[in-house]
């Protein structure tokens, strides 16, 4: 294989052209909002186990 025909499926192959591109089940205020509380639960975690007594 060219280094050009490497790339070029390469390229594709992030676009997702192979895949069928976007899936409609992700949606990104769940996806962000998942990730939001897991951070919020990762501080709480952190904060509990860092007291000073």
């Amino acid at each position: 294989m060219s280094l050009h025909t490497t790339a070029a499926s390469l390229v594709s192959l992030a676009e997702g052209a192979e895949k069928g591109g976007n899936h409609e089940s992700l949606s990104p205020y769940i996806t962000g909002g998942g990730a939001f509380v897991a951070l919020l639960l990762l501080l709480w975690i952190t904060t509990r186990f860092n007291r000073d007594r």
